[in-house]
């Protein structure tokens, strides 16, 4: 899992800038938006994939106006745009790691295209459909600061609570449940008072592709330009990251 924990990382060290803050605002108000569509409810005490995907937007400092608008789109009652598509495409990146592109649109051609332009500049590859998806496993993620408590207390007390695995990258602990376990786990965290600064059902790579710092560089930055796209809402990938691959990625972004 450590790609999927090394990859989280360099995206908090990142951080969000203000170019990007509308982009990430848009993508939380497709979750929100998706989330009311799917579970039949603007409830977010009613509707626990409405809860998790406030608590991202809100923990983002998205506007109170702005969840509601997206909750009311949900419920029908806007008339605001077409209908929302949820798309995922496979690919092979350099090197050969997998890729899964999860995209959600209103214009499946437009998305369609970006997607292909940005891969194929980058000299990555489409995979068939499911080529690449037995590889992942569907997993629900929490992340946890460790902030004042001490790294291997503040394990311990996560496995008493219901995590079954961890995964510790520098100030932050990845926690690894089932996905029907989400939303019991994280009532039981919060009853512990352990701050949780994410929590999510993800693709969870089985294990991760080893390829040369170089290739894991250009997969980095591949990622990275497909997340920009407005219609693609995560990358998910099972490539190793090394520290060479890092020291290569830094280079190559500098």
């Amino acid at each position: 899992m450590s790609g999927h924990s090394k990859w989280a990382q360099i995206k908090r060290k990142k951080g969000v800038n203000d170019t990007k803050r509308g982009q990430i605002f848009t993508r939380y108000a497709r979750d929100i938006t998706i989330a009311v569509r799917e579970g039949g409810s603007g409830d977010p005490d009613a509707n626990f994939s409405l809860r998790l995907a406030v608590d991202k937007a809100r923990g983002a400092n998205m506007p109170k106006d702005n969840i509601e608008r997206a909750i009311q789109r949900g419920l029908g009652h806007t008339g605001e745009g077409g209908q929302l598509e949820d798309i995922s495409y496979e690919a092979y990146g350099p090197g050969g790691a997998a890729l899964i592109v999860q995209v959600l649109t209103d214009n499946r051609n437009r998305a369609a295209a970006e997607v292909r332009r940005v891969i194929t500049r980058a000299g990555a590859n489409f995979a068939s459909a499911g080529s690449v998806a037995w590889m992942f496993e569907k997993r629900g993620v929490f992340t946890i600061p460790v902030k004042e408590k001490n790294a291997e207390d503040l394990e311990l007390e996560l496995i008493d609570a219901g995590v079954d695995d961890i995964q510790a990258e520098d100030e932050h602990v990845e926690a690894y449940v089932a996905p029907e376990h989400l939303r019991p786990v994280r009532e039981e965290l919060q009853k512990r008072h352990i701050p949780i600064e994410d929590a999510q059902i993800s693709l969870i790579a089985k294990n991760t592709a080893a390829v040369s710092p170089e290739d894991a560089a250009k997969t980095m930055q591949l990622i990275e330009e497909l997340e920009e796209l407005d219609d693609v809402q995560k990358v998910i990938t099972n490539l190793d990251i090394t520290e060479e691959a890092l020291a290569e990625f830094e280079k190559a972004t500098a």
